[in-house]
């Protein structure tokens, strides 16, 4: 639950007395005719592709929210989205967010749901957080047919291509936090239950079909994308693809409705578009370009969020959304806390409420690190000042200060509890910043370089480490990468996100560290390489007391325990 105290309501109680728009009017704020509407009930809707207008997409401003290093505190990103495109409709420019989608794992994990919180959420808030339109079912299911494609391929001698069931790296999925399922035997109970081989799950927003959708063009490029997933070696050595399975078509068929995006709005009934859901510590962790192009053909502003710290999120969507799609922010804005930024300098959790200068002081160098790195891609910055009730004056002006000391723009942010109405001053801002673009950003890599270049370029230029150890493992998967003619993909680093390092425990701005690299996964369907560094893993685990347990349903159909 997201309180900054006692005596205010819930999110999920803000969200559950909001009187809720038809989708109809939502769209009509964008000019799309009903006709064009794929309903959903009364308060969703999907996207036909052919709304998109590329050379109107060029005209109008795309505005990337990120972070500072997350805590258990919470740092309130897509809160500040939401808000941020609430104040700016409010000072009277058009305005929608784009949004990924929230992944069961977190929802019934630690984290909780992810449609913004107070008053500044997209709605309806339930239906976004459970389900929602079936994407992450169809994404699933796409996964899993492959899965089916391959051990029936392993079983039948007719048509087998010879696949050693040895260097098999496709692994089926499953949108839940799930331990026991990371690694598994498979294929046992005698001739009739397939070839006994290992296997293993994901969770759905780390796979690669996820980050497929989300960097497919359309429904055809989705699956050439398909076609070109990396599935393991023959006993010759030979490279087999989705494509030699024939997979790609039927995978596409069932991604044809979760290939277009949503329609929903926020508290204020402004547009709001959502699509796709990758996480940002082991995945690209932004939404999908396609949703992104949409609200760019529609909206004359779009602001858009990319997950965890901007070491993760931010660097990948300019690395590797940007980079694959042309498209570029007109401005960054980075959120921070005050609270945030204390855990950073030193202080406990229990300590975050407590004014505490020196721990604030000490913690800001966690902020200064996030807008160098910004500023090396050339983009405006603004930083957003997400305000708690428990921030004192001085501490929101030592904050502030330093902004100014370091030429950069902020502003304050109340979002959570005034919407729209505590937002027009950061709006302001984004304004001015996106009017001072000068072009489009600069990449930390050149995709040409070697793959042991592109990651140190990732761990030197944004992490601050002094260098990369490669592990056996990893060795060995750069020869296969370079045997597979894949050197030249941008990566997708994996990475705790509770650091910049690969140590979660080392918080502020650690610097000169090594990176371990422990093994490099190949999304050569997605179209980058996942160098995966210290304990990361692809299938998280539920908290000792998952979030599960406090969400409850009665006779009436009413959630409770939602957050």
């Amino acid at each position: 639950m997201s309180t900054r105290n006692k005596s205010y309501l819930t999110d999920l109680e803000i969200a559950q007395a909001a009187e809720l728009k038809h989708i109809r009017d939502i769209a009509a704020r964008l000019g799309i005719q009903e006709d064009d509407l794929e309903l959903y009930g009364k308060h969703k809707a999907k996207l036909p592709h052919h709304l998109i207008d590329r050379e109107k997409a060029k005209d109008n401003h795309l505005i990337l929210v990120t972070a500072v290093t997350p805590t258990p505190a919470g740092e309130g990103k897509t809160t500040t989205s939401i808000g941020l495109t609430e104040g700016l409709n409010r000072i009277g420019k058009q305005a929608t967010v784009v949004l990924r989608e929230p992944s069961l794992g977190p929802v019934f994990g630690i984290k909780g749901g992810a449609a913004g919180g107070g008053y500044s959420q997209v709605v309806p808030m339930e239906d976004i957080n459970l389900h929602f339109t079936g994407d992450f079912s169809a994404i699933e299911k796409a996964n899993n047919l492959l899965s089916a494609l391959i051990d029936n391929n392993l079983q039948n001698s007719k048509n087998s291509l010879g696949i050693d069931p040895r260097t098999i790296v496709w692994k089926r999925v499953m949108d839940m936090n799930d331990r026991a399922l990371r690694n598994i035997l498979i294929g046992l109970g005698g001739k009739a239950g397939g070839m006994p081989r290992e296997g293993g799950f994901n969770i759905t927003a780390a796979s690669e079909i996820m980050a497929i959708l989300c960097l497919s063009e359309d429904l055809e490029d989705l699956k050439t994308k398909l076609g070109n997933i990396y599935v393991g070696d023959t006993f010759d050595r030979k490279a087999i693809y989705a494509r030699d399975l024939k997979g790609q078509g039927a995978m596409a068929a069932l991604l044809k409705d979760a290939v277009k995006p949503n329609l929903v709005q926020t508290l204020e009934g402004n547009p709001a578009i959502i699509h796709g859901g990758p996480f940002a510590n082991i995945a690209q962790g932004t939404n999908s370009v396609i949703a992104t192009r949409m609200g760019l053909s529609l909206s004359k502003y779009v602001v858009t969020e990319a997950g965890f710290g901007a070491d993760l999120g931010a660097e990948k969507f300019l690395n590797i959304k940007c980079g694959y799609s042309g498209l570029s922010p007109k401005t960054v804005v980075i959120v921070a806390t005050i609270r945030a930024l204390k855990y950073h300098g030193g202080a406990s959790l229990k300590e975050l409420k407590t004014p505490d200068l020196a721990a604030l002081k000490n913690g800001l160098v966690n902020l200064e690190k996030h807008i160098e790195n910004m500023q090396s891609f050339g983009v405006p910055i603004v930083v957003a000042v997400n305000k708690f009730v428990s921030d004192t004056d001085d501490e929101v002006a030592m904050i502030m200060n330093r902004c100014e000391e370091l030429g950069v723009k902020a502003a304050i942010c109340e979002g959570w509890e005034h919407g729209g109405g505590g937002t027009t001053d950061l709006a302001q801002k984004v304004v001015e910043a996106v009017d001072t673009c000068e072009g489009p950003f600069k990449p930390t890599y050149n995709w040409e370089d070697s793959v042991e270049q592109k990651i140190e370029d990732v761990a030197k230029k944004i992490y601050g480490a002094g260098g990369v150890v490669f592990q056996p493992k990893a060795r060995l998967n750069l020869k296969r990468i370079k045997r597979l003619g894949l050197e030249k993909l941008p990566i997708c680093m994996a990475k705790t996100q509770k650091s910049f390092s690969d140590d979660p425990k080392l918080l502020g701005r650690p610097s000169g560290f090594e990176l371990v690299v422990r093994e490099i996964e190949i999304s050569a369907g997605a179209g980058f390489l996942v160098p995966i560094t210290g304990a990361m893993m692809r299938m998280p685990g539920l908290p000792a007391i998952p979030a599960a347990e406090g969400i409850d349903i009665d006779n009436e159909g009413r959630i409770t325990g939602l957050s």
